[in-house]
């Protein structure tokens, strides 16, 4: 035979089967298309001479990886309804003489021409598209944008070995089965499994506990800490338990309402749910991978929007004000030193030198350590006197200790307290005790909770709750305490002064103004030797590093999101295809022995409608149970802002139901077509 013939035979087969092959060719495009645009990303030039771009990069590196890998499994996936709906057609062709060896060389064709146009398309999408991908990243920064459009040749490379090895391993794949599966078996592949499964009560019970579990899981879990531990843990429970009732209890569900004859027994039930129920089990993987993808866009797009458009809140609990001084102390003594006067001197000249005058000043003094709270019991690590056994997250902070007088200036109020009493503020968890004790002394009473007191940007630092704890007589408190030491003799007593403020002025200015106060403290603390530390932060100079890490994160959102809806659209449309070859015949039947077009349109309504929004419905379940943990996890990056989580949340769903019902809407007149034979 001449090369061209095995060349011809494939495109023919190409073009024959063009409902299939378009498709899964267009994602192919959109794969390479998405990865390449990543790995742009990660060698910009722009990114990197940006400030946080550094971050972005580091996050695209990430996203490239997780691509990457998502490209191998799915795209093997989404190829074998390809090979499973070509068996037959190979299967003839080898009865009417065509060796094993001529069907590798058409199938090696078919698989060229396939990456061939998916490599051209998805580079060409992706040259012209990383340049806006680019744009937007930058614009998430806050930078400004430049318009030259650049050719990244490692990406190319990168993209081009990635995907010709995925093309490599899916052409052995088909190879392989076509080797091992005899003329008779390649004819009658496309009845393979159709045996109708029983109803496996026992594997739907499991999975119904599984994913209550893991709801009670998510519901029940106060600390975001222990929300960080059980996270993954509890979205691996709901990937099982959803395969689970997908597969069985979808089975399950299908028996029960055979049972009910009244619902049953009639034309637009009778035919769908027989149908349903006769290949559910492989039906239900696909439409629980539909459900995971669903719930991973929606949960990865509500929590990055979330935190991007958020992120000035944040910056404000990690900045507390525009300029921030901590000065550490060796002793509570130093408080009312010379040194803490000079400092503010030091700032408020450099203020006057600039023209600017100080605003919401943030001054008070702390005593911090870290510890485990038990029953009210605040104790140490390490330390003999104070010890205990902790086996919870939720036992562990971070305690700040403040003298009442510094409590009344900072908020204007005029709180008093016994000896044994004190004000109490937690952060990312609520202290639940009504006393509080340090180490072995008499507890005391807790006067008052305070819903929220100054931060001083140490708390969005650390994924640990926070304790302010107030106090009437801060020195006669904290003293005993500096005595406690680990195990190398290290004090775990720390002592720090915050000092910060507010400023009416530019950017540009705020940062100089941050520049000249470092160089001063750092000549100021050779000066006083009392100054064990001295740090200064602006929130101006940090903004870029801070959106870098948010940017990142929504950008990173944004990309993932797109793969993760080609995936789902494309196993949505290769389900409609698949059922409507296999319900085609079965209608035909219908047709011949009196069942009318429309009996058969409503027969397909039902079951279209039964099947493709039961994972949209579950996505749904899945996102409003995952809320709370969602809500906990962003409180460790500092968003407490539930309102904005819960707007943003609901937008996001529905928006993609829209979305969702836009694609049914479109692959169903693909299964329509099939079934009249079109």
């Amino acid at each position: 035979m001449k090369m061209g013939f095995y060349l011809k035979m494939a495109w023919s087969g190409i073009y024959k089967n063009k409902r299939l092959y378009t498709p899964y060719i267009l994602t192919c495009m959109g794969m390479v298309m998405m990865y390449y645009i990543v790995a742009f990303l990660c060698a910009s030039e722009v990114l990197s001479a940006m400030p946080g771009g550094d971050v972005v990069q580091q996050m695209m590196r990430l996203g490239r990886g997780v691509i990457g890998v998502f490209a191998v499994i799915f795209l093997f996936y989404t190829n074998s309804f390809l090979v499973r709906r070509r068996k037959k057609e190979f299967g003839l062709y080898n009865i009417l003489g065509m060796g094993k060896w001529n069907l590798a060389r058409v199938l090696l064709r078919e698989n060229l021409i396939t990456a061939v146009l998916a490599l051209a398309g998805g580079l060409t999408a992706g040259i012209v598209f990383s340049k806006f991908a680019e744009l937007g990243a930058v614009n998430l920064l806050l930078g400004e944008i430049s318009f030259s459009l650049k050719l990244d040749m490692e990406a190319v490379w990168g993209t081009v070995k990635l995907f010709a090895g995925i093309f490599l391993l899916i052409l052995i794949n088909g190879l392989r089965q076509i080797r091992l599966a005899s003329p008779i078996e390649l004819l009658r592949s496309e009845n393979v499994g159709e045996r109708p499964p029983k109803a496996n009560w026992f594997v739907a019970a499991a999975g119904a506990a599984l994913l209550g579990t893991a709801y009670y899981m998510a519901v029940s879990i106060d600390n975001p800490v222990d929300a960080l531990v059980w996270f993954f843990v509890a979205v691996i429970m709901v990937i099982v338990a959803t395969y689970l009732l997908f597969i069985a209890g979808s089975v399950v569900i299908c028996r029960i309402l055979q049972k009910n004859k009244s619902y049953y027994y009639k034309t637009g039930h009778f035919v769908s749910v027989s149908s349903m129920t006769y290949r559910m089990k492989r039906n239900g993987a696909g439409l629980a991978s539909i459900c995971i993808l669903s719930t991973m866009v929606l949960v990865m797009l509500s929590g990055t929007v979330c935190l991007y458009v958020g992120a000035e809140d944040s910056m404000r609990t990690r900045y507390p004000r525009n300029i921030n001084l901590t000065v550490a102390m060796q002793d509570p003594g130093e408080f009312d030193s010379d040194s803490t006067e000079a400092v503010r001197q030091l700032a408020g000249g450099i203020l006057q030198a600039n023209g600017q005058e100080p605003e919401m000043v943030l001054d008070y003094r702390t005593a911090y350590l870290g510890s485990v709270i038990r029953d009210g019991r605040i104790a140490t690590y390490d330390s003999a006197a104070y010890s205990f056994q902790t086996d919870s997250y939720a036992d562990t902070w971070e305690i700040f200790i403040v003298p009442l007088e510094d409590y009344n200036r900072l908020t204007g109020e005029n709180e008093t307290l016994e000896p044994d009493e004190v004000l109490v503020c937690a952060t990312k968890y609520r202290y639940e005790e009504e006393t509080v004790a340090f180490g072995d002394e008499t507890p005391r009473r807790v006067k008052r909770t305070v819903e929220k007191f100054v931060d001083n940007g140490v708390d969005a630092m650390q994924i640990i709750p926070s304790l302010y704890v107030v106090v009437p007589d801060f020195d006669a408190c904290v003293r005993p305490m500096m005595q406690i030491a680990d195990a190398r003799g290290n004090r775990l007593v720390n002592f720090t002064w915050f000092y910060g403020f507010d400023l009416e002025a530019e950017t540009e200015v705020q940062i100089d103004i941050q520049r000249q106060i470092m160089e001063k403290l750092h000549s100021l603390s050779l000066e006083q030797n009392q100054l064990s530390a001295v740090s200064c932060e602006g929130a101006a100079a940090e903004r870029a590093g801070f959106y870098g890490i948010y940017g990142g994160l929504f950008f990173l959102g944004i990309l993932l999101g797109i793969v993760f809806l080609f995936a789902a659209v494309l196993i949505m449309y290769y389900k409609q295809i698949s059922e409507g070859y296999e319900d085609q015949a079965r209608f035909e039947i219908m047709r011949k022995v009196g069942m009318t077009g429309k009996e058969i349109r409503q027969s397909i309504n039902s079951q279209i409608l039964t099947v493709f929004f039961l994972p949209l419905l579950t996505a749904g379940l899945h996102l409003a149970f995952a809320f709370p943990l969602m809500h906990k996890l962003l409180v460790l990056f500092s968003l407490t802002n539930l309102r904005l989580l819960i707007t943003v949340t609901v937008c996001c769903y529905l928006v993609f139901a829209l979305f969702y019902m836009l694609m049914q809407r479109i692959t169903s007149k693909a299964y329509y077509a099939i079934v009249r034979g079109a």
